[in-house]
C-alpha cells in the first residue's frame, strides 16, 4: 500500500548523515526528520499526481491513522507527531510550490536543515545533498502512487489541456 511506502525508515547512511551535519549528533532527531520529510512529500506527491482527486483525502486519512499505530511514537506523543509533521507538510508545500529564488532541490534542502536545527543560509555539498535526498523521496512516492493507484491513461489525440471541455 502506499502509505506503507511512506512509512519505511530512512536508510542508516542518511540518518548518520544528516545526525552529523544538521541535528549535532542526534541521531533520532535526524531520523524522525527524514520520515516526516518522507511523508510529507508522499501526501504532497498525492495531492498532485494523483488521478482521482479523493487520493489525497485518502492518503492523508491513512498517514493519520498510521501516525496512532506507528510504534515508534508513544501514545501520549501522537498528537505532538501529528503537528510536527504538518509543520513540516506545509512548509515542503510551499518549498516545492516556490517559483523565485533558489533552485527547488536548494530550498528542500534548506527546509530539511531548517527543521533539523541545521546551518542552511548557503548553497553547501550538504544542502545540495539533501535537496537531492528529497527529490529521491519525492519520486519514490510518485512511483509508488502509480503502483497503488495506477497510471494516467489520457485518449490519444486529445492533449490533456482539451480533457476539461472534453468532459463537459
Amino acid at each position: 500500500m502506499f502509505v506503507d511506502a511512506l512509512f519505511r525508515e530512512p536508510e542508516l547512511s542518511d540518518v548518520e548523515w544528516l545526525s552529523q551535519t544538521a541535528t549535532r549528533n542526534d541521531v533520532d532527531h535526524a531520523r524522525w526528520e527524514l520520515r516526516y520529510a518522507r511523508r510529507a512529500l508522499g501526501l504532497i506527491a498525492a495531492q498532485r499526481d494523483a488521478l482521482d482527486d479523493r487520493t489525497a483525502s485518502i492518503v492523508a486519512r491513512a498517514i493519520s491513522e498510521a501516525f496512532g499505530r506507528d510504534q515508534n511514537i508513544a501514545a501520549r506523543m501522537v498528537d505532538t507527531s501529528e503537528r510536527q509533521f504538518n509543520a513540516r507538510l506545509s512548509a515542503y508545500r510551499d518549498g516545492l510550490a516556490a517559483k523565485a529564488g533558489a533552485p527547488t532541490a536548494i530550498r528542500m534542502g534548506q527546509t530539511l536543515f531548517a527543521f533539523a536545527g541545521g546551518s542552511f543560509n548557503k548553497q553547501d555539498a550538504n544542502i545540495v545533498r539533501a535537496g537531492e535526498l528529497l527529490g529521491t523521496y519525492l519520486a519514490e512516492a510518485n512511483e509508488a502512487l502509480r503502483k497503488s493507484f495506477g497510471l494516467p491513461v489520457l485518449p490519444e489525440l486529445i492533449a490533456p489541456s482539451a480533457l476539461a471541455s472534453h468532459d463537459a
